[in-house]
């Protein structure tokens, strides 16, 4: 689990938002292509399910170091939140 704390447009695009997070005590940036959904204001704070043991990808020029889960139903695409917070990096099984 990790929470947003800042996101922002990945420049020249609409789809795709960077988010700085943080995982435990780690913050890393990962790029999403959730924008058509999500504006980047309404993402800090928000909990998410996140994909941590990944290498490294670098997308539209900037480096993502994780990739988060959502389900996408249609043209509409949907975060995977928890019911109740829980702490940063609790491992999901």
């Amino acid at each position: 689990m990790a929470t947003i704390l800042t996101a922002e447009r990945v420049a020249g695009t609409d789809r795709l938002s960077q988010l700085q997070i943080r995982i435990g005590n780690e913050e890393r940036r990962i790029v999403a292509g959730i924008g058509a959904s999500y504006p980047p204001e309404d993402l800090p704070g928000r909990q998410i399910v996140v994909v941590a043991n990944l290498k490294p990808a670098v997308i539209r020029g900037v480096e993502s170091r994780g990739m988060l889960l959502a389900a996408v139903d249609g043209e509409n695409t949907v975060l995977l939140e928890p019911e109740t917070q829980v702490p940063d990096g609790t491992e999901i099984s």
